[in-house]
């Protein structure tokens, strides 16, 4: 039952506004939708929001964006020093990221001081030749920047394929450059999101990918982002003519829905083909395999595991696989079994679940290497194959420091594995063992030029609501008065098993050396524990995520290292569950809250293109269950006229298609409506930026990372910002 209300007042503005501050723009008026479901009662008074070429509705984002730079301008002389200071510290290093090993080759993207976006780089393993393949910043336009999002090379090092976007938005293209050359193939492969191409066929010469389908005519925006299909492309031919090979409707025998992703995975190093099908964001696959290696749709697939199997990672070499799997495992367990005649109930177990979370694996030339965690600090195993793959005696690779691993990468042609090391306080390396274990540096990156020396670290835990003991990661300086005063930045995600282990960041000092705290919860939801601990944070259990986010909070004013009045706290994308709920159950613990392209409508995140996907993690509206979740997680539908709420700062990237910028939208409106305590609630707007500025510029990064910072301390007290009024919203009377 849905009713309709109007009205048609904008709020009135009563009270005095500090001086040099702008005046907030009026808040567009509500047009109730009112629905009752499963007996309870939900009002959505920005529903027409969603239309986002409304005109009161684009009105809302320009007037609401322009206030925000005001009062974030207003901050004048110590916003202006922080930036140059996250600009020098930004500059202070060499970042890289996603480096891969084929034959002779590492590929990777960098990051140079002055450079504006990543580089796609190729170097020799022995250090020599280091050349860019791909620059992004040639294309950028005014306004516009272009983002490398994925790249895969081929089985040689020939040609590298890889995903570009324009302005954040992951609407991602396939081209193909030639590593010798550097010339840019013709080819290019459109609707190719998120992941693109997944393997190389040995000739070099073509590849499978993954691929939308166009819209049918009539057919709803929110369909872009189903009935994926993986395709065999060659080079030259015509993207449209390309072989399906897996996928929504292409063999009636392997059965997809339509939110089913298809992949399919090569190797050199096995005469099979691995067909994988992953089921929106849930990280339990369903396996097939076959002994073809050039597919068509007609190809037999022969079931290796299903998703009661509980597979969430694996790789393969001759006939045999290896597979992570939770099934009995909360942690995980390696098994393997045979792909001549594959069969989970009689798989060998090859390390069994125990206290370290498994997190990735890898085939080369001597071995299986297995990443594990304990708690936030990584391990490094490699199992003895033999000929036929396998499995023998275990050994672990003696890694250089305490610390987290970051990803490990393997050539099953080539010995040995190459990995990232970092930490809280320390900077990212990459190393490489070799068989016989010793690890020596690539020098692909070299450490940042930070002073790290006075920072230190402690892993705490905390006692949620329930009596569960959360992980928390404190960041501080060594010596750090234990008095209340200092402001504190709280960050928690938690959901789809994602854990955010220890990394260090040149541009945090810029925090910490000011007398910040910064502080990590990994409450439930996440996988500090593994998969038992993501179930405890998903759907029906959800609650436990933001309960756990306020239980570090208090810990951290429980033991003075700050107080109410300084405590910031952050949740990005799914995190925005997190800080949203937070915020709205326990509006006193905060100060300050940052809200980064976060869901924040919960309920309304389904009729999104990337939120049918989604429904394994969240639930669906369309059975009570789901729905009683998805309303208990909605920040939205939780907001309380009449309530003090901390200072917000709502952040979106227009072009973005994970998470709709009305969402945040929404919030900020009734947040705005809401709130009695005087404090800003502001909407920041990137029209140039995607989801959580994971496509954006150094510049955007580093503009953005000056406004969440000023703003937090601006709001918590840092004497930088002393005499700069903190409550700046007139009292508001409808």
């Amino acid at each position: 039952m849905l009713r309709f209300s109007c009205c048609i007042l904008a709020l009135a503005i009563t009270g005095a506004i500090p001086a040099g501050f702008p005046t907030p723009p009026p808040i567009p008026p509500q047009r109730a939708v009112a629905e009752s479901k499963y007996g309870t009662s939900v009002t959505d008074p920005y529903r027409y929001f969603e239309n986002m070429q409304d005109p009161v509705v684009v009105q809302f984002f320009k007037e609401q964006n322009d206030y925000t730079r005001a009062v974030l301008a207003r901050l004048g002389e110590p916003r202006q020093r922080l930036f140059e200071r996250i600009k020098a510290l930004d500059n202070a290093g060499v970042s890289v990221t996603g480096v891969t090993r084929d034959g002779p080759y590492y590929f990777y993207e960098k990051l140079n001081p002055g450079d504006n976006s990543p580089k796609l780089y190729v170097r020799n393993v022995d250090g020599s030749g280091e050349r860019v393949l791909v620059d992004p910043q040639s294309l950028a336009t005014a306004g516009k920047h272009y983002t490398i999002n994925y790249f895969l090379p081929s089985l040689d090092g020939g040609r590298v394929a890889y995903g570009i976007s324009e302005g954040g938005s992951e609407a991602e293209v396939i081209h193909v450059v030639d590593t010798a050359t550097t010339h840019v193939l013709p080819d290019a492969i459109d609707r190719a999101y998120y992941i693109g191409v997944t393997s190389w066929l040995p000739d070099g010469n073509s590849f499978y990918y993954v691929r939308f389908p166009k819209l049918r005519p009539g057919e709803p925006d929110t369909d872009k982002e189903k009935r994926p299909v993986a395709y065999l492309h060659v080079l030259g031919r015509d993207p449209d003519r390309d072989v399906a090979v897996f996928g929504y409707d292409v063999n009636p025998k392997v059965p997809f829905g339509d939110t089913d992703f298809p992949i399919v995975l090569r190797s050199p190093a096995s005469p099979y083909t691995i067909g994988m099908v992953e089921h929106g964001v849930a990280n339990e696959r369903t396996i097939y395999a076959t002994h073809s290696a050039v597919l068509d749709s007609d190809v037999a697939w022969t079931p290796v595991a299903t998703a009661a199997d509980d597979v969430v990672n694996l790789d393969f070499k001759g006939s045999t696989v290896y597979l992570f799997t939770h099934k009995n495992a909360p942690a995980f367990k390696l098994v393997t079994t045979s792909l001549d005649a594959p069969s989970m109930a009689t798989a060998q177990t090859v390390i069994p679940a125990g206290k370290d979370v498994l997190e990735d694996l890898g085939v080369a030339a001597d071995g299986l290497y297995v990443l594990s965690r304990e708690g936030g600090f990584g391990k490094i195993t490699r199992v003895g194959l033999a000929g036929d793959g396998k499995p023998g005696a275990r050994t672990n690779v003696s890694l250089p420091y305490q610390g987290s691993v970051s990803a490990i990468a393997t050539d099953p042609r080539v010995p040995g594995v190459v990995f990232g090391m970092t930490g809280w306080t320390h900077s990212q390396l990459y190393f490489a063992a070799d068989a016989n274990g010793t690890v020596t540096d690539t020098h692909l990156k070299p450490l940042a030029n930070v002073d790290t020396a006075p920072y230190t670290s402690s892993e705490v835990s905390a006692r949620s609501a329930d009596g569960t003991m959360v992980p928390l990661s404190v960041v501080y300086r060594k010596g750090l008065s234990l008095d209340g005063s200092h402001p504190a930045y709280l960050q928690g995600y938690g959901a789809y098993g994602i854990e955010l282990t220890p990394a260090f960041s040149a541009t945090r000092v810029a925090w910490l050396e000011r007398g910040g705290v910064f502080a990590v919860c990994h409450p439930r939801g996440g996988g500090w524990y593994g998969e038992a601990w993501h179930r405890a944070g998903m759907i029906a259990t959800k609650p436990h995520t933001w309960q756990d986010f306020v239980a570090c909070g208090r810990w951290l004013v429980n033991h003075k290292y700050t107080s109410p009045a300084h405590l910031a706290g952050e949740g990005t994308s799914a995190g925005g569950i997190t800080i949203g709920r937070a915020i709205t159950t326990q509006p006193q613990l905060f100060a300050a809250a940052l809200d980064v392209v976060g869901v924040s409508n919960a309920l309304r995140a389904e009729f999104t293109p990337n939120g049918p996907p989604n429904i394994p993690e969240f639930g669906t509206v369309a059975n009570e269950t789901g729905f009683r979740a998805l309303y208990a997680m909605d920040a939205y539908e939780h907001v309380v006229p009449g309530t003090a709420y901390p200072a917000v700062m709502l952040v979106t990237g227009f072009n973005d298609p994970r998470v709709a910028s009305w969402q945040l939208a929404k919030f900020a409106a009734r947040l705005a409506r809401a709130t009695t305590s005087g404090r800003p609630i502001l909407l920041r707007v990137d029209y140039d930026a995607g989801h959580g500025f994971m496509a954006a510029s150094r510049e955007q990064t580093e503009q953005l990372l000056t406004d969440e910072y000023s703003f937090l301390l601006w709001q918590c007290g840092d004497p930088a910002f002393a005499g700069i009024p903190t409550h700046i919203y007139p009292r508001r009377a409808p």
